[in-house]
């Protein structure tokens, strides 16, 4: 029985979310007359700029905005993570997420959730009701629960991602008519499972936003070649959020997100090689192809996004950092990373955040001791391959940000205010009146 034929006859609340994976507030608020259906939902409801998570990385965006708590409850901090006690590294995925998502909660209400292309969900859980894993999964076919929607999708021509390999090319039109069918593909399958399935917690992620700004931000900020292209896009974005918004019944809260913000991107600054350079990081070999191949007496390495970690004894295998001098060592380090310039003579890192100020939990063991917010401009890269430069450019133009978040609630009693990731779950578990302890979030409900 599809949602529009379904009798409920509890009257219970239901929830539909739509992630749009990195776009910044500022590009729909201060565009009003192009994104018309953004724009009426803040009208109807609030609208506003939020705070993303340390680091602002999908992989760890995700995980944190689906629970509602820090890296150091999920246990996944980005893209790349380490194992304890060992200089190995894995890439998370969804079983590495320790903390229970939004969803899981729903269905052990006894309601139903139907769950589509969220990152960092892979392999799809079988104790929800529909759910098609995102970014990470190695195909459709294994990224769908149950059997019958690969085959329905299959049948969209929808797949995982856009190819990022179109975006390196000079000529981006291939990429942007590729993301165009992505996206084309998404909305498909978003609309027809809103109107085919029983849910009460639809949970939808348009990723595509992200690639598009990987490669064209700097063309929209900057009056590039791509501008016009850019902005078509968002158009189609926002067209699509207005077509579901439009399919759903009056009983259903609509909520709009991003996971972080987004600005250009001007320089990629490798890490490791400022540290090599500066003394902070040997290898044992000319030509290191991974973390494991630092030498004894490393004092810091890096993983991206600006994540740092104090080789200490006791905690690595080769630690080189007393534990008694290991504040001092972190302070330094610190004060070294906040006094790097770039080529165009700006301040590299805005600010440094100590673990302690934002990791607690569980398996808080493997974050990292500092993680550096960068200035606008500075994509904070790491590499275990020594490179020739510590200040490159590449194809992308457009990096993460901590700050310029977005948040759409089509609910006339939601009030945004100082909010940041971690209020998403809370929010939707009041909205739908599942029951929850406020201890249990690093956020607080907005509603």
């Amino acid at each position: 029985m599809g949602l529009f034929d379904r009798l409920r006859g509890d009257g219970a609340p239901r929830v539909a979310f739509i992630g749009v994976d990195g776009v910044p507030y500022s590009l729909l608020a201060e565009n009003e007359e192009l994104f018309p259906n953004f724009a009426a939902i803040a009208d109807n409801g609030t609208a506003g700029e939020i705070s993303s998570i340390v680091p602002p990385e999908s992989s760890a965006c995700w995980p944190s905005l689906t629970t509602g708590v820090n890296p150091g409850e999920t246990g996944v901090y980005g893209f790349q993570d380490r194992e304890v006690g060992t200089y190995d590294t894995y890439v998370p995925m969804g079983r590495e997420v320790q903390a229970d998502r939004v969803w899981d909660r729903v269905q052990e209400e006894g309601r139903k959730a139907t769950v589509m292309n969220v990152p960092v969900t892979f392999p799809p859980q079988r104790n929800v009701q529909r759910m098609v894993s995102g970014f990470l999964s190695p195909d459709l076919e294994k990224a769908s629960h149950p059997e019958s929607v690969g085959e329905y999708l299959e049948g969209l021509e929808y797949r995982i991602d856009v190819n990022p390999k179109l975006g390196h090319e000079q000529d981006k039109a291939d990429f942007i008519e590729d993301a165009h069918d992505t996206i084309d593909a998404r909305f498909e399958a978003f609309r027809h499972y809103i109107e085919e399935d029983d849910w009460d917690l639809f949970f939808g992620v348009f990723m595509t936003t992200d690639r598009v700004n990987h490669f064209l931000f700097k063309d929209y900020e900057r009056d590039g070649e791509y501008k016009d292209d850019f902005i078509e896009f968002y158009q189609k974005v926002d067209d699509y959020i207005g077509r579901l918004r439009e399919a759903l019944p009056d009983d259903v809260t609509m909520v709009v997100a991003s996971d972080h913000g987004f600005t250009s991107l001007d320089y990629e600054v490798h890490f490791n090689e400022w540290l090599r350079q500066e003394g902070w990081l040997s290898f044992q070999d000319d030509d290191p192809e991974e973390l494991g191949d630092i030498a004894d007496d490393t004092k810091a390495y890096s993983f991206i996004p600006g994540r740092f970690y104090i080789n200490l004894e006791g905690r690595e295998p080769r630690g080189s950092v007393p534990e008694d001098e290991y504040d001092e060592v972190r302070d330094e380090l610190k004060a070294d990373l906040l006094e790097l310039e770039g080529p165009d003579g700006n301040q590299v890192v805005e600010r440094v955040v100590e673990k302690e100020e934002a990791f607690r939990g569980d398996h808080d063991d493997i974050a990292p001791d500092l993680v550096a917010i960068p200035n606008k401009g500075f994509d904070l890269k790491s590499g275990f391959k020594a490179d020739s430069d510590i200040f490159t450019t590449g194809p992308r133009n457009g990096m993460h940000s901590f700050d310029n978040t977005s948040l759409y609630i089509d609910h006339a009693d939601a009030t945004i205010g100082d909010a940041d990731l971690f209020d998403i779950t809370p929010t939707i578990l009041d909205l739908l009146d599942v029951d929850y302890s406020r201890g249990e979030f690093d956020g607080a409900s907005l509603v």
